[in-house]
């Protein structure tokens, strides 16, 4: 076979791979199909989440993710700066965001994100992270001028900067379009887009908890965007609250339609749900049970997705290394000073060093290979501070 899921790779002995699955008799047929690479639907992926057997749904997963990258398993230097968490939006599943004049909210300076970034570059980050509350006094220009004094600072740094949601604020407030705000954005930047904001995509979930940020469209929209411009995105998905297994493989399909349009995505990264201190909190939040078999069924759903990321800051550390054996090949990085999720009560540290990941790769049975955020892998001069480094 020499296109499988849309790749080149070497043909390989389908009964044969079949048989090493241990599949049982009712998902023998789901089985076959990703052996041969043949696209899952609507209600393969409903069974999937009502198999009892995990193990064995993990298994598939498992056989698409070595089939995709061996044993690599990726991870990156970077660091997250949120230069605000005051927020206009109050979306019901969120603890971060709060109002201006609770005791709790914080509003950086230029200054202040600029400190925060001399650091991370001095370790050797290869990516800053930016997200923040939408704030009714951060406008574009704000943002405008941090990111040009960081591409002034730090051009050697990729910037991985705001969400579809603060995008569409931004273009509201400013009477623009889309395309307007992203190409000021990029001017000033901005390198890539993560996927937050995305939430669960139906309308049956989506207007109990975050009814006040831009919606499904908009939020497609703005990818739409970003990806004709040639520049990648990520896509996330948050789970574990009150959606149920039909809302969940809803948002991945139209990840995956959306994906066959315009190929712009780079990762998928299902985001567990933290209940402590949000208008949820009556709410238990995911298992590690529920987390693994997410991790499985979007894996072999999305068959056009390179990379599956096991966020170890909302899974903790050893349920996304368990996560590298239900298709994760990707463990995020460094983070350092994570705030969303710790505001909603994760008790994962705020960041782990190189070493840390590495071991917990290494201890998952897979090779680390660190990666930049476009995942070329990266290679560092021996004896140096992360940061001197070549991209391979």
């Amino acid at each position: 076979m020499s296109d499988w899921y849309g790749l080149d790779l070497p043909p390989i002995d389908e009964p044969e791979a079949l048989a090493r699955l241990r599949l049982p008799p009712d998902l023998e047929d789901l089985g076959a199909k990703v052996v041969c690479g043949e696209r899952l639907d609507f209600d393969e992926g409903l069974r999937l989440y009502a198999h009892p057997d995990l193990l064995a749904v993990g298994r598939m997963a498992d056989f698409v993710r070595e089939r995709r990258h061996g044993d690599v398993v990726f991870y990156n230097v970077n660091r997250h700066i949120n230069p605000t968490n005051v927020c206009i939006q109050g979306c019901t599943f969120c603890a971060f965001g709060v109002k201006g004049t609770m005791p709790q909210s914080w509003e950086m300076s230029h200054d202040e994100v600029y400190e925060r970034a001399a650091e991370c570059a001095a370790q050797g980050a290869t990516e800053i992270h930016i997200v923040s509350g939408v704030h009714p006094q951060y406008d574009l220009a704000w943002y405008e001028t941090c990111f040009r004094g960081l591409e002034e600072r730090h051009p050697e740094i990729h910037l991985k900067t705001l969400t579809a949601v603060e995008v569409a604020h931004f273009a509201d407030a400013e009477g623009i379009s889309y395309r307007e705000v992203l190409e000021r954005l990029r001017a000033a930047g901005m390198d890539s887009m993560p996927g937050g904001g995305a939430e669960i995509f139906h309308p049956e979930v989506r207007e109990q908890i975050c009814d006040t940020k831009c919606g499904t469209e908009d939020w497609f929209a703005i990818h739409r965007e970003v990806h004709a411009m040639g520049l990648r995105t990520n896509a996330t998905m948050l789970y574990g609250h009150i959606e149920h297994a039909r809302h969940r493989v809803d948002h991945v399909l139209r990840l995956r339609e959306f994906q066959d349009e315009t190929g712009g995505f780079q990762a998928f990264i299902p985001l567990a749900f933290h209940p402590e201190n949000t208008a949820l909190d009556h709410l238990p939040g995911p298992g590690i049970l529920l987390d693994l078999r997410v991790m499985a069924v979007s894996r072999l759903l999305l068959d056009n997705f390179a990379h599956l990321k096991a966020y170890w800051i909302m899974l903790g550390p050893k349920t996304a290394q368990v996560a590298l054996s239900f298709g994760a090949d990707d463990l995020d990085g460094t983070v350092v000073e994570e705030r969303i999720v710790h505001m909603a009560g994760a008790t994962s540290p705020e960041e782990m060093t190189v070493s840390q990941l590495r071991h917990l790769i290494e201890g998952a049975g897979r090779v680390p290979v660190e990666r930049d955020t476009l995942y070329r892998a990266v290679v560092r001069k021996e004896g140096a501070p992360t940061g001197a480094r070549t991209p391979a």
